[in-house]
């Protein structure tokens, strides 16, 4: 029989890490008598990041004694206390490679669904004092568990813990973590979690991901979208055929294998990274029909913006530019359903790829163009959507101006918003697909969401570098990126190629990433050991060695850059 040895809790608190201060309530204390268990939490007890930890699918987390007694012996210490791991419930019993995901438990005057293994993130490695930790609970097969609360009641230390029922499909903690974070992904095994009620949502989505990518996908699409490997590596020289004028701020480069090859085919919605001259790199989305024998971009041309001006009044057919392959994984992806082609001025570009894709095929989907611009000159492709939308079958335009002007051709005279996504009467099983810039991105989402269109079939696409995620830490003040404020290195030179920047790796510096974070190059995280992924960044050239190996390695180019040093020059899609 199982037996609850600790109840630990504790609140959120500020802590100092690496110069940065943590919200955190990974440290625990046990509880003296009985502890109230609610349907959130124990009383007393609270997440510092609850976009990680609580809420009701992890109310409660559950480690063992047994794997305390491993980690101590591989750890060569004696130094643990209840609480160590960050767990409310220090049990005695439990082990991973034996509790299902659904296994339901008494304990005290409490009921308890199992619902998902620990993710891992570099909290536990604080509090560990071990920044390797995060991917040993993987490594080992011992993550840990969180509980769901169906019955609020009193529990104290020295309970019993009782099964009252078995989890369907029996699948166990160590198996279920083991499907997302190792190598080794069988869709027979992964179909069977799904056919698990209680595994949380957020592991649900993760597993559906990764039955929906097709076998030519790379990398693990549970953790970070997929998409095929790149078709060539570095950069190689594209001809310019030809500059058109879309509208009187956005221009289109089509350019070309020089031998006359068909260039190899990119996916409707990826970007292609150009190099202009040297030290002028930039990421622009293709915006030509999927297959053509060369590629199409489509630049805006900003009042400060150094590359859109060189292209608009430098480039002519006959040069050449270098390019790196097709990438990204905002990718229409094959369904039935109705889609939503949504952007925001040049945002367009990326959308209008799809939408050629599914005149291509004559696809029977319901399809909406929905574009936003100022004006009728500055709106781009009119004529070209026109002629797409005729092709289908089931297309629907709607296209605002937010200032437009005599005689320009649209339907709502301002800026897309919640209520008028209500009128449209959105299909509420849509896929949308939407980019432009962060504000553009963050409203219409959230008017679409409002509208009636789940929030896991929106996919976004954001111009520049990515916001950053630093779970536990508030976002500094926005600066932009910059060399390291301590003397210049001279190693490899690493180029943030979203940022504009490129600066010398400086030898004493532990990986990219912490190099990014010196640089003010907003930068995404969560472990810091290579487990959860979240860091996963396109390395357009060069090669990089591991200070610790990835748990699952990345997709084919792409680089881990939380644990990576650059061999000899890197170029990051950051």
């Amino acid at each position: 029989m199982a037996t609850l040895r600790s109840v630990n809790v504790g609140l959120p608190q500020d802590v100092l890490w690496h110069g940065q201060t943590v919200h955190t309530g990974v440290w625990k204390a046990p509880v003296d008598g009985p502890a109230l268990v609610r349907r959130l939490n124990i009383d007393g007890d609270g997440q510092g990041d609850l976009g990680g930890h609580g809420g009701e699918q992890r109310a409660v987390f559950v480690y063992q004694l047994g794997s305390y007694r491993h980690w101590q012996q591989f750890l060569g210490r004696d130094d643990f206390t209840y609480g160590q791991f960050g767990e409310n419930f220090t049990v005695d019993g439990l082990p991973d490679d034996e509790v299902c995901i659904g296994d339901r438990y008494q304990v005290g005057d409490a009921l308890f669904e199992v619902t998902q293994p620990r993710v891992t993130c570099y909290r536990v490695g604080m509090r560990m004092d071990e920044p390797r930790m995060p991917a040993l609970l993987v490594q080992h097969h011992r993550p840990g568990f969180y509980l769901r609360v169906l019955r609020e009641g009193h529990v104290r230390s020295g309970d019993e813990i009782v099964k009252v029922a078995d989890g369907p499909e029996g699948m166990t903690v160590a198996e279920v973590d083991a499907l997302l974070y190792l190598p080794g992904h069988p869709r027979d095994r992964i179909e069977r979690t799904l056919r698990i009620p209680a595994l949380s949502p957020g592991w649900q989505g993760s597993f559906r991901a990764m039955l929906a990518e097709p076998e030519s996908a790379n990398g693990n699409a549970g953790l970070v979208t997929a998409a095929p490997p790149p078709a060539w590596t570095g950069f190689r020289p594209l001809l310019v055929t030809a500059v058109e004028t879309e509208s009187t701020t956005i221009s289109s480069v089509r350019l070309a294998d020089p031998d006359g090859t068909p260039v190899p085919a990119a996916l409707p919605g990826q970007f292609l990274t150009v190099r202009l001259r040297p030290g002028l790199v930039r990421s622009y989305s293709l915006s030509g029909r999927p297959g053509d024998a060369g590629y199409r971009i489509s630049v805006k041309r900003e009042p400060h913006g150094l590359a859109g001006a060189y292209i608009h009044t430098k480039i002519r057919p006959g040069d050449l530019i270098d390019a790196a392959a097709p990438r990204g994984g905002f990718v229409l992806r094959p369904a039935t359903t109705p889609v939503l082609l949504i952007g925001g001025g040049v945002g367009a570009t990326p959308v209008l790829a799809m939408l050629h894709a599914l005149a291509a095929e004559r696809s029977p989907r319901e399809v909406w163009w929905i574009q936003a611009a100022r004006d009728g000159a500055e709106r781009p492709f009119a004529a070209e959507v026109a002629t797409l939308l005729a092709a289908l079958p089931h297309a629907r335009s709607h296209v605002c101006l937010s200032r437009p002007g005599p005689g320009d051709d649209y339907d709502t005279a301002g800026r897309l918003s919640a209520e008028l996504l209500r009128t449209l009467a959105l299909p509420p099983d849509a896929e949308a697909y939407l980019c432009g810039p962060a504000t553009f991105l963050t409203d219409v989402s959230a008017a679409l969401v409002e509208a009636g269109v789940p929030a896991d079939r929106i996919h976004t696409e954001i111009f520049g570098a990515q916001p950053g995620l630093t779970p536990g830490i508030s976002a500094k003040a926005a600066r932009p990126p910059h060399p390291p404020a301590d003397p210049p290195g001279d190693g490899p030179a690493v180029s943030f190629v979203r940022s504009d920047l490129t600066v010398p790796w400086p030898e004493g510096c532990a990986s990219l990433l912490d190099l990014a974070e010196a640089c003010d190059v907003p930068a995404r995280w969560s472990c810091r050991s290579g487990v959860c992924h979240t860091c996963e960044t396109g390395m357009l050239s060069g090669t990089v060695d591991y200070t610790s190996e990835p748990v699952d390695a990345p997709a084919e180019g792409n680089v881990l850059i939380c644990s990576a040093r650059p061999r000899g020059p890197v170029v990051l899609d950051l």
